[in-house]
Order: structure tokens, then sequence, then C-alpha cells
């Protein structure tokens, strides 16, 4: 398809709005935005995101969040019509495009709902109270007279209503309310209430347009040829049997810019993917791959082992952790281990660009973030951001990977030397074997235990710093906060009597990003396998033992329903056995309990899982449910199928056969369940996944007594 332009103006027309009515907009993202009105003129204010009510009453609002399946496309407008008192089938939504305007727009951090939450509600609360105080005048009765209904304002004991279209243009010549009143909870309608996605049914009928779907005139074909051994140099290039294959227009040097460092490639431009692929395969080239020798996975642990003997740098301590451990009756000791993985969505990374000899730059690609893309081609090209056009498109998946601007910027380098559009297009293999990756991490463990009580706790976070190789945001005498945000007792609430933070960094060029939940994937396993360690010392079932050192109402909430669902005081038969684990990430606490059963052959079967999670307030409970599945079946995955590992520089995995993910014929049982606890809305789409391995590996213990402490697990062999 070509898409067409995404500028405001040219949405208005091709929307059919005849007006541009009522206008208002949200000063930014925050609890205490402002609304503003906008006008024509005022299209070129710095505002984010506005709504507008035109006067046939159509209601548009510019969505500043991507969807990459996480619902945003549903959710963000639901906020929008609860308070506007409209379906949501009313709502038109365009997508947002980088501008500075719209705030903050990268989807990730499972962020879309908990920072629009307060803004758009009042947005549209805002527009309510404005349309029914137009309409009260024109009718001569007070306001408590009317009332919003279905994108009509109506008067009570009467048969007389106007349409919002009818009252937007004299609706927005009044004041806008500072403080509009929002709805009660127990008046929602939407929020909070399961409403079926409205975009399944393109989704899964083919309509839906992602990034891998767009064509634009005049582009040509991109396939990629990068350096087995990541960042290595080229030595020569054989092009003689790539440039026979018909459709091939050109072999050129590319290159892969990267935040930490920016490596060589070889291009195939071609009139066609299939030919751009066809000769990418048949290029020889030699790389020089010196130096590179060094950088694999089992250096890399080395390293880290080795730092877990070291003190590392202290972030946060309540007593003394050393005296403590002297004057234990019982002292504990591990080190779990957590591999590196890929993202590896459905849609591999592509993108098209194209960089006009003007310095006008207009992108289309699926993108996390058209903010964070507007700031990186702006900073690559060395243009102005007012020069670069973002059309952004469905993500079909992407996990934190599509925030990773290396293939848009390929796109760039390859246009700004072609003079034409260029789309280039990663294979799995490309996505697999190059990364970034979920940074491989340890977690180096040290408790006490006194009688019956856990008696000091310290977590040792070790491994390469995100913060650092992405943004070059961390100086070697500090820690990382973003893993000390995630293990602070603040967090986790653990009320302990001794307990320590500390961390270590470990670098690597092995490029690394976030991943599903980030750091949490990796700590979530150290800290809830040696609560469950200290629990069984001190003699203590592993939920009491938590419940016991916990005093956040919330936490022990949580606590006390996945016993109840998961049936945890249940005697099991020998050979079956739970296990359990709780990570509070991204505002929400969730919870998960796994069974498993010893099987004739030796090896465990996983049963089933039940997650627990308290979100606060939710938009959809069944995208809730659908998220926190997704999130077991990943946690699963990562935490039973094979990780990322280097050698010589050179990822030793590159497509599903070698990096494999659960299969639905593998996936056991789920039951989900949401705790209604009326909080601040939580994240969805990444809290629900950091409990799932520590659940596991504590559910094996409880089976078969082994302690396992380093994923992946190879249930065939435990």
């Amino acid at each position: 398809m070509a898409p067409n332009s995404n500028s405001r103006r040219e949405f208005l027309r091709l929307s059919s709005l005849s007006g541009l009515g009522l206008m208002l907009g949200v000063s930014s993202i925050a609890k205490n935005a402002s609304i503003v009105k906008l006008t024509e003129e005022a299209l070129q204010l710095e505002i984010n995101p506005f709504i507008i009510i035109d006067n046939l009453g159509n209601i548009t609002l510019v969505n500043p969040r991507p969807d990459m399946g996480q619902g945003s496309t549903q959710a963000v407008p639901s906020l929008l019509a609860e308070e506007l008192e409209v379906s949501l089938e009313k709502v038109k939504l365009i997508q947002s495009d980088g501008k500075s305007k719209y705030g903050s727009q990268t989807s990730g951090g499972s962020s879309s709902v908990r920072e629009l939450w307060e803004p758009l509600r009042k947005a549209g609360a805002a527009a309510k109270e404005m349309l029914t105080e137009t309409a009260a005048k024109r009718w001569g009765v007070s306001i408590d007279k009317c009332y919003a209904e279905d994108g009509r304002i109506h008067q009570r004991n009467s048969d007389k209503s106007f349409s919002y279209g009818e009252l937007a243009d004299e609706a927005s010549k009044l004041p806008i309310p500072k403080n509009p009143k929002l709805k009660d909870p127990k008046d929602f309608k939407i929020i909070g209430k399961t409403k079926p996605r409205l975009d399944v049914p393109d989704r899964v009928t083919g309509k839906a347009v992602f990034g891998m779907d767009v064509d634009v005139p005049g582009m040509v074909y991109a396939a990629i040829l990068h350096a087995p051994a990541i960042h290595g140099k080229i030595v020569s290039i054989d092009d003689t049997a790539a440039k026979k294959i018909p459709g091939v227009i050109k072999v050129m040097k590319a290159e892969r810019p990267m935040p930490h460092r920016t490596s060589e490639a070889v291009a195939v431009i071609a009139t066609n993917w299939w030919a751009a692929l066809k000769a990418k395969k048949a290029l020889n080239v030699t790389w020089d791959n010196s130096g590179l020798d060094k950088m694999t996975t089992d250096s890399y642990f080395a390293k880290s082992y080795e730092a877990a003997k070291a003190e590392g740098i202290n972030f946060e301590e309540k007593g003394d952790i050393d005296q403590a451990l002297a004057h234990a009756e019982k002292t504990l000791e591990a080190v779990y281990e957590t591999p590196f993985l890929a993202h590896a969505p459905i849609e591999p990374e592509n993108a098209i660009a194209h960089v006009k000899d003007n310095g006008e730059v207009e992108i289309w690609a699926p993108i996390q973030g058209p903010d964070w893309a507007l700031r990186d081609v702006a900073g690559y090209l060395k243009v102005k951001p007012e020069q670069i056009k973002i059309n952004v498109f469905l993500l079909g998946g992407a996990f934190g990977r599509k925030a990773y601007h290396d293939f848009l910027l390929e796109a760039c380098f390859l246009s700004k030397e072609l003079k034409k559009p260029v789309k280039v297009i990663w294979t799995r293999e490309d996505d697999i074997s190059q990364g970034p990756y979920r940074p491989g991490m340890l977690s180096a463990m040290r408790g006490a235990v006194n009688g019956k009580k856990i008696a000091a706790f310290h977590h040792h976070a070790i491994g390469e710093s995100i913060n650092r190789q992405v943004f070059n945001g961390l100086k070697d005498h500090e820690v990382d906060d973003w893993i000390t945000g995630e293990l602070s007792a603040e967090n986790h609430k653990y009320n302990l009597p001794v307990w320590k933070l500390s961390w270590s960094n470990v670098k690597t060029d092995i490029p690394i990003v976030w991943w599903r939940s980030v750091y949490a994937s990796n700590f979530a396993f150290g800290q809830e396998c040696f609560m469950d360690e200290l629990a069984h010392a001190a003699g203590q079932d592993p939920i009491e033992a938590r419940l016991g050192v916990l005093q956040d109402a919330r936490f022990k909430k949580v606590l006390e329903v996945i016993s109840e669902k998961a049936n945890w005081k249940e005697k099991l038969p020998a050979g079956q056995g739970r296990g359990v684990a709780m990570f509070k990430s991204f505002g929400s606490i969730s919870a998960c309990c796994v069974t498993v059963s010893k099987q004739g052959d030796g090896s465990v079967k996983i049963d089933k899982v039940v997650s627990v999670i308290d979100c606060g307030w939710h938009v959809n409970p069944d995208n809730v449910k659908a998220q926190t599945e997704g999130n077991i079946v990943m946690g699963l995955t990562a935490a039973i199928k094979p990780g990322i590992t280097y050698a010589g520089g050179m990822a030793q995995q590159s497509n599903f056969n070698d990096y494999p993910i659960m299969r639905i014929n593998e996936a056991p049982e789920m039951e989900i369940h949401i705790v209604n606890s009326g909080e601040v809305p939580g994240g969805v789409g990444e809290p629900g996944l950091p409990p799932v391995a520590p659940a596991l590996a504590n559910a094996i213990f409880a089976a078969t007594g082994k302690r396992l402490r380093k994923l992946p697990i190879d249930l065939n062999n435990v």
C-alpha cells in the first residue's frame, strides 16, 4: 500500500471533517497537566495529545503510543470515550508522528495507560462539560437538567437532544474547565469492563497494515549482509555472482549504527525483495575478525563470576550484613545465572527511509517510539527534527527491540547514498544472530537465618548495564539506577532485619538492550529463588515466610490470592511440587505459582501456571489476562529454552531451529486472576513475566529436591 500523509491538515481533509469544531489538547502527560483549547492556528502549538470533535460529530484522537500487540489502539481511546460518553466505535485514531508537541510517544515500560490515565480522561470530561453547558444555554435550562449519552447532550424528562457536532463550534468559544469532574468508577461503562478489541477482525483477515506491508512509489529493496562475527571488518567483496541475479541494481558497502559502536556491512539493492535476498546469499565477503576471539559469552560470565567474589558498589544497606552473617545460626550463599536472550518478534525489523535532496526525510516503519526515532534520525543525518516526517505502522511484536533503531538508520544511510526510498528488511537470521539482546546477568546472594526467621539478605547484581552501553549514562563508580529501582527494599517491600543491595558492571561489546520487563526478568530469578531457599532453611512455608516479612497490604493480598487460587495448601502426591514467586515491576505486583510433576523417564512436566496480578485500575480485564498469558509463555520460554551464546564474536544461534520458542502443544494450563485494588494504574504488558522463572525453579525443588540456579533449565534432564 502507499500510505497517505500523516499531517494533521491532510488528515482532516481525508477524514471529511467539515469543520474544526471543538478541539482540546493536553499540555503534557502528567498528573498536573492542563487542558488547552485548539484552533486551526493552534495546530502549530506545542501540545500533546489532542482530541477533535468536528461539526459532523466525528471524534478524532491522536494516539501517542504505537501498538505492538499490547492493545494501545483499544486502551487509549477507551480513556477518552469513557468520560466523553461515546462508544469506542465513534473514536477515530491517528498515530502521532514523533513531533515534540505530543510529548512521550514510546510504547515501553508498560506505560501507556499509566501515563495517559488522567490526562485523557480529563480532556474527555472537559469536552463533555463544555458541550453540556452549550446545550443548556440553548435550551435555557440549568446544566443539571442535561446529561451526555452516546455522543449527544439530552435534556432530562424531554425528548430534546443535540449531537456533539451541532454543539461543537459554539462550545469551542467557552472557557475550558480547569478541573473537570471525572466519573465515579462505579459509573464506568468501558473502563474495567471486558470489551471485544475492535482491531482484531482486521488483524485476523489481513486488512491491518503492519510495517512489513508498506510500499512507497519508487522504492528499492535492500538485503544487508552483516558480519557473522559481529563488529568484523570488510576485507574484500566478491559480488560477481550476486550481480548476475535479475533485479539486482547495486552491491555497496553499508553500515550498522548502534549506540555503542558502528559495524560494517554489505547491502544488496534490488527491485524486489526476493532478488535482494538471493543476491545477498550469493555474496562472497572476506571479513577481518581480529580481536573478536575474546568476545564470548563464556568469557563474559567468567568475569561476572569473578565480580561475584568482590564487594561490588554498595547502593542500599540496612544494618551490617557481615556482622549478621558472622553471628547467624545458618548462612547461605548462592549465585543465580540468567542468559542472553533475543527478542525474536514475529515481524522482523524493517523500515523504509527516503532522504531527499532538499534535506527532508520521510520514514515509514514499525517502531515503538516515533519521538525516539525522530531524535535518532535527526542526530544521525544531522538534520533538523522539523525536516523529518515519521509514519508509524502496527508492529508485529517488538518486546523492546523496535525501540533500538539500527535497522532504521541502515535504511537512512542507504537512501542518502542512493537518493531514493529504500526498504530494509532483516531476515530471521539477522534478527537472532545480530542482536541486540537481553543481557546475561548474575545474582550473587548471601543470607542468614536465625531460628525460624530470615535474618539477613544481600543481593549483589552483576552484569552489563543497558544504561551504560546504550545511553553512555553510567560511570564506573556509579550504580545502574534502573537495576536498583527494581531491587530496592522500597520496591519489593520485604521488611528484613538486615538488608544490602550492591552492583558490579561487567562490560561487553555484545550489543544489549531492554527486553520484555527489562532487568526484572533477570533479577527476579535470583531474588525469589533465594527467598525460597531462606524460607526452607528456616523451616517455613515459602508463602508464610514472605507474609512474615511483609507489611504492605497490597503485596500481602496478592500472596493470599495466589495461595487460595493455586490451592497452595493442598497436599500433593509424591513427585509433584509447587513453587511460588512474587515481583513488583512497572507499578504492578504479580505473583506466580507453578505446579510440576516428575515423569517416569526422569524429566519434569509443567502441569499448570496460576498468575495473580494487581495492576490497579485497568481498562480491559480480558487484555490484562491476554498480556499475562503472553508473559507466562515468554517467561517459560526464557526459563527452559536455549539462550544466546557467543563464541569468537559470533552468535551460535540463528533461527528457531536452534533458538526455539515455546510451541502451543508445550504450553501448560494457565489461570489468571486480577486483584481489583482500585489503586492508580500499573503496567500490564510486562509485570507478569518476572515471577515465572523463579516459580518454576522453586516448583522443581519442591518436586525433586534439586535446587537449580542457572537458566535455562533442561526439563528432560533434571
